[in-house]
């Protein structure tokens, strides 16, 4: 009963996840924001929401390790599963893909956000530093795309994932995940009444099941975090770099993952730090953080060199994220 009601509450948090995300750019781009405000806040955030939603249920329902072990698990998952089985399916061409400055970023927050795990718990001063930084890394984005768009040329928007800036404002709008400009109101806020209902429903289904799950196999929370659960909430990463492979983005599957991954270090783990602290596991800090972080590194080749994932690469992505599985349920049996 436990695995359907979290299967139930996943599948509750993907779609009203994705109903918030379109409802929240329509609005904003009827009330006049610009789409490139819109790409980098509300989408990338909105994105993001079942992630928060879960962390911010797990810690006021007192499993502080479930939110902890999905960001991790998920940056990881990221990384080796979601562009692994799409290189796998039929290679990524990062040859042209410019997203070495958000790149970095990435790591800088991968980074920062190992200094504060070594302190043995992530409270509200951590929390204020990991928003500080993303506060910081969202006005460079900012910056750097208002920037190109004024040339004429494409930026590096890894950071939203999906469109580059255009000099067309219409144009960007249009591009934008969710965007129509001729959804009507009543239709924008039956999406938002969606997304605001479904995502505390589905976050709290997914976060009481796992919990009985983790009790049932006489495992931590931390453990379904990072397996279950992170799995779980990189779906919509997956599903949006398969299709991104076969469209021969390599672009947008790239900016999907690192994005992500940036927001789940210092939002996720930030906002979610102001509701109660965060406790770090030994096993987590001494294990888990560094294979994300390995993880993490092991894109510099195809970033910064524009190395090609093709399929062999994309195949030793999944067999070392299956093996990463495999020896977190073996340990925790």
């Amino acid at each position: 009963m436990d695995l359907i009601l979290a299967i139930l509450g996943l599948v509750i948090l993907l779609m009203a996840g994705d109903a918030l995300v379109r409802g929240a750019v329509n609005t904003s781009l009827r009330l006049g924001v610009p789409a490139l405000i819109v790409s980098l806040t509300i989408v990338a955030f909105g994105t993001s929401a079942p992630e928060l939603l879960i962390s911010v249920s797990a810690i006021l329902d007192g499993v502080p390790g479930l939110a902890m072990g999905n960001v991790v698990g998920s940056n990881t998952a990221n990384i080796l599963l979601v562009l692994g089985l799409p290189a796998l399916l039929s290679g990524l061409d990062t040859g042209t893909c410019e997203t070495r400055r958000n790149y970095l970023f990435m790591l800088a927050a991968s980074f920062l956000f190992i200094a504060l795990a070594f302190g043995g718990v992530i409270a509200w001063p951590q929390g204020l530093v990991l928003l500080g930084g993303l506060a910081l890394m969202l006005g460079s984005a900012y910056g750097e795309a208002r920037e190109h768009r004024r040339r004429g040329r494409p930026a590096d928007t890894c950071l939203i994932g999906e469109a580059d800036a255009l000099p067309d404002e219409t144009a960007e709008a249009e591009d934008l995940e969710g965007a129509d400009p001729d959804m009507p109101w009543w239709k924008i806020l039956l999406f938002l009444a969606l997304g605001l209902v479904g995502l505390p429903l589905g976050a709290n289904l997914l976060v009481d099941a796992a919990t009985g799950i983790a009790r049932h196999l006489g495992i931590s929370e931390t453990v379904i975090g990072l397996t279950l659960v992170a799995l779980g909430t990189s779906l919509p990463e997956l599903a949006t770099t398969v299709m991104a492979a076969i469209r021969r983005q390599a672009e947008v599957a790239l900016g999907n993952v690192i994005g992500s991954n940036m927001f789940n270090l210092l939002a996720i783990i930030g906002i979610s730090s102001l509701f109660g602290p965060i406790p770090v596991e030994p096993g987590l800090l001494y294990f888990d953080i560094w294979v994300m972080l390995a993880a993490s590194l092991m894109l510099a080749p195809f970033v910064l060199l524009r190395w090609h994932m093709g399929r062999a690469w994309g195949a030793a992505f999944c067999l070392l994220y299956a093996a990463y599985i495999s020896t977190l349920l073996r340990g925790a049996g």
